[in-house]
């Protein structure tokens, strides 16, 4: 049995050699092939082969020296621990702890109260002055002629702004030369004192025909002396101010009392505004209010309460004032949309920029600094004072930290941390 396995054993070896000697044949084979292509590429070719070996080797050697030696070494890092508190009363406190803010973005100013005024705010709009505009309108039938003025142009008194042919002014023009003439006629002739007084007054009511139907003296002073009608009437100017409407072309058959245009100076404006009935006993006849606009809110107008409505508007249940608004340089236009404030007493408030307050739909927030790394935020109560300053009246003490720039940047934070 022994001798049957060793003979075994002997031929698997014998086996093992045969087909070891026939793979090492046929290895030196093809390295000897491989050698003869790599000679029989060009000198470029293998230069570009020996790199890639070189580089492929070096990469290897670095693997194997990475897995060799431990790079891996612990790296501590430092977790800011940022903590957020909210209180009962809706105020947040936020703890940013490792984080120094940057002092050029983020300004702190100590809060302290200082006396402002207690203003009252009513919303209104602009209009014309009423009682400064005019309307010309057609004092006989005709027939417009001409239009000097149009939509928005300046007027002076006295300038033409529409020129109409009317029979009714030729036919005025004619009885007024016919009693000038008769008047003249009986001054001569002293014996008949008594149809000159007639004269006279037939004289003066042919006049004033003409004035009713808008000639000026100018031109009755011109027919008198020059004798000579004129076939169409100039409608001029009785205001200094703009064309507002016009309401006729040129051509027109006019009718008596058919407006031509309407006139109105810029510079004489109403202010009408809204005082709700809770506000109601805090308005009177001639106090002055400030005007401001969004178009100039650097800008300051004066406005005095000419006229408060007897009643409340049924729609509204607000009470409509009336003040007259100075406007020397013609900022203010009709029909904007300005609020006015009512000084109506003194308080003491803290006064900061408005940059410092948050606005979030209706509320209004602070932020103060209670540490060096907390920070606190709360609702706080007021009033605008001039669109730059905001005036806390409650919420702020004195001495307070009170963080004036980069307030929004910070309130980024309590809302992230809240979310």
């Amino acid at each position: 049995m022994k001798d049957k396995i060793l003979s075994f054993l002997k031929s698997v070896l014998e086996t093992l050699e045969r087909l070891w000697s026939g793979l090492l044949h046929r290895a030196i084979v093809k390295e000897q092939e491989i050698r003869k292509s790599y000679w029989a590429l060009s000198a470029a070719t293998r230069a570009r082969i020996r790199l890639v070996t070189i580089c492929t080797s070096i990469l290897m050697l670095g693997i194997v020296i990475g897995l060799a030696v431990n790079v891996n070494r612990p790296v501590k890092l430092e977790k800011s621990d940022k903590s957020l508190k909210i209180e009962k009363t809706g105020a947040m406190e936020l703890r940013l702890q490792g984080v120094e803010l940057n002092p050029d973005v983020y300004i702190f100013q100590t809060a302290v109260k200082v006396p402002v005024p207690v203003e009252l705010n009513v919303p209104g709009r602009l209009a014309f002055n009423a009682e400064k505009s005019k309307v010309l309108s057609a004092r006989a039938p005709g027939r417009v002629e001409r239009i000097y003025a149009f939509d928005g142009a300046d007027v002076n008194s006295g300038s033409p702004v529409v020129e109409l042919y009317s029979p009714e002014f030729i036919s005025a023009q004619q009885e007024y030369l016919l009693s000038s003439k008769m008047a003249k006629v009986l001054e001569e002739n002293k014996t008949m004192s008594d149809l000159l007084g007639d004269a006279r007054i037939t004289q003066q009511a042919a006049a004033n025909r003409m004035r009713n139907l808008g000639a000026g003296e100018g031109e009755i002073k011109s027919l008198e002396k020059t004798g000579k009608t004129q076939s169409n009437l100039v409608m001029r100017s009785p205001l200094e101010g703009i064309v507002v409407k016009r309401s006729v072309e040129p051509g027109s058959i006019v009718n008596a009392g058919d407006v031509l245009v309407t006139l109105a100076n810029p510079k004489e404006l109403w202010f009408l505004g809204s005082i709700y009935e809770q506000d109601i006993r805090k308005i009177q006849k001639g106090q002055t209010m400030i005007l401001r606009s969004q178009s100039y809110p650097d800008k300051e107008f004066i406005a005095t309460a000419n006229y408060i409505a007897p009643v409340i508007d049924p729609e509204t249940h607000a009470l409509l004032i009336r003040c007259d608004v100075e406007n020397p340089d013609g900022f203010l236009r009709p029909d904007m949309y300005v609020n006015a404030r009512l000084k109506i007493g003194d308080a003491e408030a803290v006064v900061v920029p408005q940059s410092a307050i948050v606005r979030i739909r209706e509320m209004r927030y602070a932020i103060i600094k209670v540490a060096p790394d907390t920070f606190r935020r709360f609702v706080v109560k007021g009033y605008d004072l001039d669109g730059k300053r905001f005036a806390v009246t409650e919420g702020l003490e004195p001495g307070m930290q009170v963080l004036t720039d980069g307030a929004v940047l910070l309130n980024d934070r309590f809302a992230k941390q809240e979310e």
